[in-house]
């Protein structure tokens, strides 16, 4: 069993630093009158899970998955933001790298993931998949509750999965700066992290209500060498336009992807990123699908309910697509849920037609659930997931 105690008896550790002299002479003499309980870095079904030597290793997925490619209906195909007709890929090459353009528009069904990728995935995963014994006694359920934890990763969640491969194209091109927006700080600081080991630029638009109420998120970002402003921002059109009608807005996502895709599209060394919602992103997060496949069939369990947190999908999506391709194919056939928040409920009050997936209407149009692109949240779930629309590819599966 893997455990372990931060602190042994009447210690301290030597690499606790402390804000003034006083604070440190208090805390060390703090002494503890028996042994600490340990803290247990699982309740033991991680090693059963994933660390039993008498199991198989669980191999980094080789290749991402395109659930388009199995799609018995496809999604429809995004507008153009000025002329409402199908968009081609060439009018998306201001925007994004070539490489995930083509990622975008694919029908292959795998896709393989860069040597390099790889290397780097491999700081993280195979992450854990965790059987939650304590929440199964709590709520005295005969049911075995297992939650896959992507929270092992440097920036602390499943962000990065999607991050490092669109770095590593954006540097394959030559790009130098990426732009991208962000709420809470997840994706903008899984960006951040990425773009610093490839030596790429990254300028990131935070949420006003977050760069505010969660700094040491943004303290994140520029620790790993990102440029952080609040948005809306007097730096952009779009952001100066929210501004003079109303100088305390809140900011929201739709708002901050304005005034990124703004510099993208102004700088031929710029592209954008983005940590949700087109299917690039998605199929990318499918690595955390495709590890817990062969955990699960590592420890002899097959699922029968699935579920995944929905904001702009890439959470849901990485858990649940390889799980639908094996219920396609008639293998399994778990039940599969999404749950979103109440303070942003894009699939359960929100409207099924084309929308902008930002506030000023520079993003291609695409089939969606949603609240509409000017839709702004409470400042208290405007940094958080509080999507105001739902992918297409999400919503065809959902």
């Amino acid at each position: 069993m893997a455990t372990y105690s931060l602190y042994s008896a009447n210690s301290l550790p030597s690499a606790l630093y402390f804000q003034s002299k006083a604070e440190g002479q208090w805390l060390q003499s703090l002494t503890l009158s028996k042994k600490p309980m340990q803290l247990r870095i699982s309740n033991g079904c991680r090693a059963r899970a994933t660390l039993n030597t008498e199991l198989k290793a669980i191999e980094i997925p080789r290749q991402w998955y395109n659930l388009i490619a199995d799609l018995p209906i496809k999604p429809p195909p995004p507008l153009h933001p000025k002329t409402y007709e199908p968009i081609n890929p060439e009018d998306l090459s201001p925007l994004l790298a070539d490489e995930l353009i083509k990622q975008e528009a694919s029908n292959d069904r795998f896709i393989d993931i860069p040597d390099e990728v790889r290397d780097i995935y491999r700081l993280w995963r195979p992450t854990p998949l965790i059987r939650a014994k304590r929440l199964e006694k709590l709520l005295n359920t005969p049911a075995k509750i297992y939650y896959k934890y992507e929270g092992v990763s440097p920036a602390g969640s499943h962000k990065p999965n999607s991050a490092v491969p669109q770095a590593w194209y954006n540097v394959q091109q030559g790009i130098k700066n990426v732009v991208t927006e962000t709420g809470a700080g997840q994706w903008g600081s899984a960006l951040a992290f990425a773009c610093s080991l490839f030596g790429l630029g990254c300028e990131v638009w935070q949420v006003r209500a977050s760069y505010d109420q969660k700094p040491y998120r943004r303290y994140m970002m520029q620790t790993w060498g990102a440029k952080v402003h609040p948005s809306p921002s007097n730096l952009t059109e779009a952001g100066r336009k929210i501004l003079q009608m109303d100088s305390s807005s809140p900011g929201s996502l739709g708002i901050a992807i304005s005034e990124a895709v703004e510099i993208a599209l102004k700088d031929a060394d710029t592209k954008y990123c983005l940590g949700s919602v087109l299917n690039h992103v998605l199929l990318h997060q499918t690595v955390i699908g495709e590890e817990c496949l062969k955990q699960m069939e590592a420890i002899g369990e097959t699922p029968d309910v699935i579920i995944g947190c929905t904001g702009g999908g890439s959470n849901f999506a990485g858990l649940s697509f390889p799980f639908i391709r094996e219920k396609l194919n008639k293998k399994i056939n778990p039940v599969i849920r999404a749950v979103e928040p109440t303070a942003c409920p894009s699939l359960t009050k929100g409207i099924y037609t084309y929308d902008y997936g930002d506030t000023a209407g520079m993003t291609p149009l695409m089939k969606m659930h949603t609240l509409g692109h000017d839709f702004i949240p409470d400042p208290i779930h405007a940094g958080g997931v509080a999507v105001p629309w739902y992918g297409t590819i999400n919503f065809t599966c959902v």
